[in-house]
């Protein structure tokens, strides 16, 4: 298969169908074998049904409908998991993301060999009070992970479908999966600039929220990058420091009690900071005990309760 679409949504009941006709129309038209994989994150209005009515006209859909809402990156990463097209892109059900786009998306992938192409919606429809927190927001993304993409929260993307079953997303991750794809190898990551659509229909999934949970998760990836595998060389190394400056503050005191007279080491605030040191030296170097023994032996993170599938194992 070349194509295979990935479109998690949450109560888009007005743009589902149109989405749907519309890829329809751009795959026949570049003569594209593909399948769409719907992913329901706890849609409350009839988008489901929706859903439903297209995997049963056609069984190039596919539906997978969680029992609640996870978030967008719990969507995509059971999506990536059924998916058996060469390339895989993935989009937004609210229309703002054209489907025109996708055979350059493809040619990109197929002939310039290129892991994962990241949509850039250089000129968006978008109130200013979105805009520009997003632009302070990518730039931020860039000076930390290094990754020189204009538009890191674009939902259209296409991947090699090597790069979709070698990563692993969860939290909030999706805006960072090209960080998380170069940390699995795959380093040939692009931009192409992308129209943006006017929302049509319903409202905006948008909240100031999800720039802060957003901070977190880049913090958080940024030390899975580096540590995620060995977590003790860092909680080891900062355990060691603390743990040799306490010690050489305990000889230090030690040497003073025996060699000067009258020299009362608990009286010195120094003792008790070498004390503290020793202990929290100690506690890191357990810290990066257990995280080595959960980092290996975790499987549950992405455990969702999904009520149902269609056309998908």
């Amino acid at each position: 298969m070349d194509i295979s679409i990935v479109v998690p949504f949450l109560n888009e009941e007005e743009s589902i169908q149109d989405l749907s006709d519309w890829i329809a129309k751009v795959m026949l038209a570049h003569n594209f074998s593909y399948e769409i994989v719907w992913i329901d994150d706890g849609s409350t209005d009839s988008s489901w049904s929706i859903v439903e009515k297209l995997c049963a006209e056609n069984e190039l859909n596919k539906g997978i409908k969680f029992r609640r809402n996870y978030g967008k990156s719990a969507a995509l990463n059971s999506g990536f998991e059924v998916v058996t097209g060469n390339v895989v892109i993935t989009m937004d059900a609210d229309l703002q993301d054209s489907p025109e786009e996708i055979p350059a998306l493809y040619d990109l992938i197929i002939k310039d060999d290129y892991d994962l192409v990241s949509g850039w919606k250089q000129k968006r429809h978008d109130p200013i009070s979105k805009r520009w927190p997003s632009k302070v927001y990518n730039s931020i993304n860039r000076s930390i992970t290094g990754i020189k993409l204009h538009d890191f929260n674009c939902g259209l993307k296409a991947y090699k479908k090597a790069v979709v079953k070698n990563i692993e997303i969860y939290g909030e991750m999706h805006r960072f999966v090209p960080v998380i794809a170069k940390w699995a190898g795959f380093s040939k990551i692009t931009e192409k600039i992308v129209s943006h659509q006017k929302r049509q229909h319903g409202n905006s999934k948008f909240g100031f929220e999800r720039y802060r949970r957003g901070f977190l998760d880049l913090i958080s990836i940024s030390f899975v990058s580096r540590f995620g595998k060995r977590p003790m060389h860092l909680f080891g190394s900062l355990g060691a420091i603390l743990f040799l400056i306490g010690l050489g503050i305990a000889g230090y005191l030690a040497y003073a009690k025996i060699f000067m007279q009258g020299y009362l080491m608990t009286d010195r605030p120094i003792f008790y900071f070498g004390i503290l040191a020793m202990i929290l030296g100690t506690q890191l170097f357990m810290t990066g005990f257990l995280a080595e023994m959960i980092s290996r032996n975790s499987s549950e993170r992405n455990k969702y309760q999904i009520e149902k599938k269609l056309g998908v194992d």
